[in-house]
């Protein structure tokens, strides 16, 4: 947290010096210096794939959904498998050709097993869907039609716990049972407190058994070869019999307890790294993306040989705190930090997921402010994860419930076009005012944004697997940087601020860089460039200056060709 306080400090003193009309240029400042990255061993740079063989999830943009509030097919209020089927085509139709879908490449389904739970985080069964979800037979069909349509899906798997009424934690309460020791079971409370100060043991007829999270989700002990043996069956059932293409991994931090050491443990790791290992032999080609929500040195440990991926939440939280202030060059220093510690282009991005306050909710409503959080994303090094609704602006605060409401499909029907019946979860209240179906056809509409910016990544190698380089700008307001690979140099500007940036007030700065002796500067998104830079002898250029002015909260996408096309 102290990472987040001094970066929401600095931002927020930088907007206050910002003038509500442009002023006289700021001095030039130099580069941010990233923080130097400790080498992990758990990842090998040297063990990636070169450029041309990234990993299949390098050219994904990845969806979120949530089952139960995407779209009910048979009028229960409770969204299920035949009614995501029946939305596939919003999600991509299959046709690169065609711009009316979002242009998604892959799906993140939150928990689809059987449960108690609305949420479904506390798993029954590991084998069978949520009847109130389908069937299996349903699951497969899904994974069918979305492969017929280029479409990856990976489920959550939780592995850290179960539910209090999965078999096994009910057969464990007796103290005779061989299920005992499936779980973590104490016969006297110990009372010490969870990693963030919860209660963490929790009283039971037979003794205390432990639960990170709550009474009702009883962690798995890893240290029983049963249970890993356990686990790994599930794992191979959904990857061989389901067919998925992979998991996202919850709460891995948490996997194995040492003593009082409850996260991030030894343990946990060497646990991980063998269960990379497994799946891998299961099928090499599957993911897996890790929910480690801590700090970036930490999910670095995680990343290469025991999640394939893992979530950026330092990431996350300044792309928001930068669109928020309109602060461009706080962010850049964050994003070279990630970019130094990871392996290129291996970590999750996202904006917000269903444990947090909706985008719009943390932006009060700014809608500019959401297309440059979004612009961030979408043109980011990494693998980008959208939460369904973000891309028309749902809002919703916790409870949980209320970032996890039905998806929003129209405006003039209570149901929101979600369902014929009762919704399990009364829609938000703004949902007059925001809809697929009132942005679909407006071109400057967010949705638009989100479809425009994903089909641009989806089409340009160099925003889905290029390397980052930052540009410096000249201007606190800007956020300019270069992806590139062998085959193409795209310049991004990003004008963070709620205020233009004259000609005179910026230019941009790259002492060395991957461009030829010539370029021609072509407007992929945004304003047409009035020329393009001049190279240097080290492939960068200096005192670039490719508008008149740089619109208020506005993205510029700009391919640099060189003589060779």
């Amino acid at each position: 947290m102290k990472k987040i306080t001094l970066f929401l400090l600095l931002i927020l003193t930088m907007a206050a010096c910002q003038p509500e009309a442009p002023a006289a240029a700021p001095s030039p400042v130099p580069e941010p210096t990233a923080s130097p990255a400790a080498e992990p061993a758990a990842v090998s740079e040297a063990d990636l794939p070169v450029q041309e063989g990234y990993p299949w999830w390098n050219d994904v943009v990845f969806y979120e959904v949530f089952v139960r509030s995407f779209y009910d097919s048979d009028g229960d209020g409770i969204g299920d498998l035949n009614g995501l089927i029946e939305k596939l085509d919003y999600i991509n139709d299959g046709d690169p050709a065609t711009t009316d879908d979002l242009g998604a490449t892959g799906i993140w389904l939150m928990p689809i097993a059987v449960s108690p739970s609305y949420h479904g985080y506390d798993v029954v069964d590991y084998f069978e869907v949520d009847p109130e979800y389908g069937t299996n037979e349903d699951f497969k069909r899904l994974m069918e039609e979305a492969h017929a349509r280029d479409i990856r899906v990976i489920v959550d798997l939780v592995m850290n716990h179960t539910s209090v009424e999965h078999p096994w934690f009910i057969e464990s309460q007796n103290p005779e049972s061989e299920k005992r020791d499936w779980y973590i079971w104490a016969d006297e409370n110990p009372n010490y407190r969870g990693p963030d100060g919860q209660v963490a043991w929790h009283d039971d007829p037979s003794g205390a058994y432990y639960g990170v999270f709550w009474s009702g989700m009883p962690d798995l002990n890893y240290d029983n070869p049963e249970v890993t043996a356990a686990m790994y069956e599930a794992a191979e059932f959904w990857l061989t019999e389901m067919g998925v293409d992979g998991f996202r991994l919850d709460a891995i931090k948490h996997m194995i307890e040492e003593g009082q050491a409850q996260e991030n443990t030894r343990s946990t790791h060497d646990w991980l790294a063998d269960f990379y290992t497994f799946y891998k032999e299961v099928n090499p080609e599957a993911l897996t993306v890790g929910e480690a929500w801590t700090n970036t040195q930490q999910v670095v440990e995680y990343t290469g040989d025991e999640v394939d991926i893992a979530f950026q939440f330092d990431l996350a939280l300044d792309i928001l705190a930068a669109s928020s202030a309109g602060v461009g060059k706080a962010f850049a220093t964050t994003q070279s930090e990630v970019v130094e510690a990871f392996p290129p282009n291996q970590y999750a991005t996202f904006i917000t997921n269903h444990d947090q306050n909706r985008v719009m909710s943390q932006l009060k409503g700014d809608v500019a402010k959401a297309r440059l959080a979004a612009s961030i994303l979408l043109t980011a090094p990494g693998v980008p994860f959208v939460y369904y609704g973000e891309e028309i602006g749902m809002t919703g605060t916790k409870p949980d419930e209320d970032i996890r409401r039905p998806m929003q499909w129209v405006s003039d029907d209570p149901g929101v076009g979600f369902t014929t019946g009762e919704p399990w979860r009364a829609p938000a209240e703004d949902y007059p005012q925001v809809s697929v179906a009132l942005q679909e056809n407006e071109a400057d509409s967010l949705l638009n944004h989100y479809r425009t910016l994903i089909h641009l990544r989806n089409a340009h190698e160099a925003l889905r697997v290029g390397e980052w380089t930052l540009v410096e700008p000249n201007s606190g307001r800007l956020y300019t940087f270069l992806r590139y690979t062998e085959n193409e140099v795209i310049l991004v500007i990003i004008n963070m601020n709620r205020n233009p940036v004259l000609a005179d007030k910026y230019s941009l700065e790259l002492a060395e860089g991957p461009l030829s002796e010539t370029v021609e500067a072509v407007s992929l998104f945004g304003g047409e460039p009035s020329e393009a830079p001049t190279v240097n002898d080290s492939g960068g250029f200096s005192g670039y200056v490719p508008f008149a002015e740089i619109p208020a909260q506005s993205a510029h996408i700009i391919q640099l060709v060189g003589d060779g096309g």
